[in-house]
C-alpha cells in the first residue's frame, strides 16, 4: 500500500496565541507538517521556502495583508490551497477571498470542527490532484488504446478531482488537461466516452447539486452560494440552476424544500 505523502501547512497570523491554537488543533495528525509566519511578508517567503501545500491565512495582518499575500503565493504556486481566517463576518471579504482562489474561510474565534473540516477539504483536493498527476505516465498507453481499463481508471481519477475541486472558479477542461499533459479536445472526447456525460455538464451537475444542499440552509444567501459553488456570475448561476432543476430564481427551490429566508 502506497504511503501517503506529508501535507505542509503554513499558519500565518500576527497573533501568536491564534497561531498556537491552530497548531494545537492540527498537531495530532502525523501527516501534517506545520510552519508559522507572523505577518504577510513572511507568509509569502515561507510559502515558497518550504513549498507549502495549504496556507491558513489571517486577512488582517501588518506588513502585507492576507489577501495580497495570498495573491503573491498563488502567483508563485497556483496549486496552493488558501484558507482565510478572519474576525470579520462580512460577506464582501468572503466573496473576495473565494474569487481570489481561497477554498474556504473560517471566522474567529476559530472553532476546532471548522478548522478540521476546512483542512480535510483542502487535503482531499491535494490528494485528488496528486492521484491525477500520478496517471500521467500512463497517458501514452491510453492514447494508443482508448478502450483499455487504464482509460477508465484515469477518468475515475479525473471525476474524483472534479468532485473535490468543482468550487474553484478557474476549473476548466484546459486546467485538467494541462495537469494530465494531454490535449483538451482529446480529454473531452475520452471523458464523454468513458462516463457517458460531457465534461462541462459533469462540472455543472456537481455545482448545482452542491447549491441545492446549500439552499437548504436558510442562513446562506444566494449570493454566498453562487461563490461557494464556483460561479462568479449570479445570472449565469441562475440560468444553469433553471436548466438543471426547472426552478428560477433559485429562491423558488428554497421555498419548495421549505428552506425559508436567505434570499439575497
Amino acid at each position: 500500500m502506497r504511503r501517503k505523502r506529508m501535507i505542509k501547512i503554513l499558519i500565518a497570523d500576527d497573533e501568536s496565541i491564534e497561531r498556537e491554537i491552530l497548531c494545537r488543533i492540527l498537531s495530532g495528525n502525523p501527516l501534517l507538517e506545520l510552519y508559522q509566519a507572523e505577518n504577510g511578508r513572511l507568509a509569502v517567503t515561507f510559502a515558497e521556502l518550504f513549498d507549502v501545500d495549504i496556507v491558513l491565512m489571517d486577512i488582517e495582518m501588518p506588513a502585507l495583508d492576507g489577501l495580497e499575500a495570498s495573491r503573491q503565493i498563488l502567483k508563485a504556486k497556483p496549486s496552493s490551497r488558501i484558507i482565510f481566517i478572519t474576525a470579520y463576518s462580512i460577506f464582501s471579504y468572503a466573496r473576495e477571498a473565494v474569487k481570489l482562489g481561497a477554498i474556504d474561510y473560517i471566522l474567529k474565534p476559530v472553532d476546532k470542527e471548522d478548522v478540521l473540516r476546512a483542512i480535510k477539504r483542502a487535503v482531499s483536493q491535494i490528494e485528488a490532484e496528486r492521484q491525477l498527476k500520478a496517471v500521467v505516465p500512463e497517458v501514452k498507453d491510453i492514447e494508443d488504446d482508448e478502450g483499455t481499463e487504464k482509460a477508465a481508471l484515469m477518468m475515475s481519477k479525473v471525476k474524483k478531482y472534479l468532485e473535490h475541486n468543482y468550487m474553484n472558479y478557474d476549473l476548466s477542461l484546459d486546467t485538467v488537461s494541462s495537469l494530465l499533459n494531454i490535449n483538451a479536445s482529446y480529454l473531452s472526447s475520452i471523458f464523454k466516452r468513458c462516463t457517458g456525460i460531457n465534461f462541462i455538464d459533469y462540472i455543472t451537475n456537481l455545482r448545482i447539486s452542491a447549491a441545492k444542499e446549500y439552499l437548504a440552509d436558510p442562513f446562506k444567501t444566494v449570493s454566498e452560494i453562487v461563490s461557494m459553488v464556483g460561479y462568479d456570475s449570479s445570472s449565469y448561476f441562475s440560468r444553469a440552476f433553471k436548466k438543471n432543476t426547472g426552478y428560477t430564481p433559485p429562491t423558488e427551490y428554497r421555498k419548495h424544500i421549505g428552506g425559508g429566508g436567505g434570499s439575497r
